[in-house]
């Protein structure tokens, strides 16, 4: 993601809309200095305001991110689930505050890490942490963001996910407590293919088909296999790499 281009359309589309700084950071709730920062190009809107901003600047989130101006709130895209094979094990010995200290040390580095190759952090539950890439080469960028991430916490038995296709990304939930979120059978998968490796596979980092050819594999050695899940009708073909 390029954070002066997204700066700029989201200064053009803000004059469009004859709405100055002050008056787009109310509508958001925010300070005018955030604004500022956006289109400035020195920050990126996270997700809880790509939905509303999209709303007021009446354009959808990927015209936002990426500049498509065919994009809608379906796309394709990358997404990428992580979680942290030793975390019942460290939740039972540790204290809940020193594990709520652990995951956001861990969240803090995955996020800064994804934010870096252009992806979009989505929400942290628990152990498990969801993000997504659009855009143009969002299957690399999220794998590379994914080895970063693996080197950076060798030692806390992180496991990442990766599968690629059409997502959906709105408003979910009760409209008095709705936030934005993704869904859909790629985001479905990616879940699955986690709790799958986390039983069945010693890996660090698990692609599916779909993401290992969109990216440049023949410089990855990995172990393949085509798997079944429960909940999904078709088998994956999963591709195990061990990132050291």
């Amino acid at each position: 993601m390029d954070l002066s281009k997204l700066g700029k359309r989201i200064k053009s589309l803000r004059e469009k809309s004859r709405l100055t700084q002050n008056q787009l950071a109310n509508s958001l709730q925010i300070s005018a200095q955030a604004v500022s920062k956006w289109e400035r190009g020195e920050n990126a809107p996270d997700i809880t305001m790509l939905v509303p901003l999209s709303c007021i600047l009446k354009c959808s989130v990927e015209w936002i991110l990426v500049g498509d101006e065919r994009a809608s709130d379906t796309f394709e895209a990358t997404v990428i689930n992580t979680s942290l094979r030793d975390y019942a094990y460290r939740s039972a010995e540790l204290s809940v505050r020193e594990v709520a200290l652990w995951v956001n040390s861990i969240f803090q580095l995955l996020t800064e890490t994804v934010l870096n190759y252009g992806g979009v952090t989505v929400k942290y539950v628990g152990d498990g942490f969801l993000a997504y890439f659009s855009g143009p080469a969002h299957a690399q960028r999220a794998f590379d963001a994914a080895v970063k991430g693996c080197r950076l916490l060798q030692g806390t038995k992180l496991l990442a996910s990766l599968h690629t296709g059409q997502i959906y990304l709105g408003a979910i939930g009760h409209p008095d407590y709705s936030r934005p979120d993704i869904l859909g059978d790629t985001v479905n998968s990616v879940f699955m293919m986690n709790q799958w490796a986390t039983r069945e596979s010693s890996a660090n980092l698990v692609l599916s088909e779909d993401t290992w050819q969109r990216i440049a594999s023949e410089k990855v050695k990995s172990e393949t296999q085509a798997i079944s899940i429960i909940g999904l009708e078709k088998k994956l073909t999963l591709h195990n790499i061990f990132v050291g």
